[in-house]
């Protein structure tokens, strides 16, 4: 039976859980997730994990968070005055964005703080800094 090894094409069902067990997302009500192993479309501790596993076989892997998403960066902690926002937009603390660069990248953020003339918007992966757990199983290695 084959096992998983660098360049395959695998398909897997995953459960993403913080350490204090609170699940982030999951495959198990949708398809299973299709990628290349090596590719970089994952994060590092994930495909570790997968590495010599067979069609079927079940486990749980930790991942720390620099493995994952890594340490939140400060710099993608940024001040923007409020008159740099869409008219319609009213920011409140939580409220996802989406910024364009200049070069036509988009870039995800997060209002941390409303400020009388400004917000404060964190630029870094949700998940940045938490160390994950993930129950895998997998489903097919093309």
């Amino acid at each position: 039976m084959s096992q998983v090894k660098a360049n395959d094409t695998v398909r897997v069902h995953y459960t993403g859980k913080l350490t204090d067990g609170q699940v982030f997302d999951s495959s198990l009500e949708r398809e299973p997730i299709e990628f290349t192993m090596g590719q970089g479309q994952l994060i590092p501790g994930f495909e570790n994990g997968l590495l010599d596993m067979k069609v079927s076989e079940k486990k749980t892997i930790e991942i720390p968070s620099e493995e994952a998403y890594g340490a939140p960066r400060e710099e993608l902690i940024q001040e923007v005055d409020k008159s740099q926002l869409p008219d319609e937009i009213k920011p409140e603390p939580g409220m996802g964005l989406v910024s364009k660069s200049p070069d036509g990248r988009e870039m995800n953020l997060v209002v941390k703080e409303v400020k009388e003339n400004s917000i404060v918007v964190d630029g870094n992966h949700p998940l940045a800094g938490k160390d994950l757990i993930f129950d895998l199983e997998v489903v097919e290695i093309k």
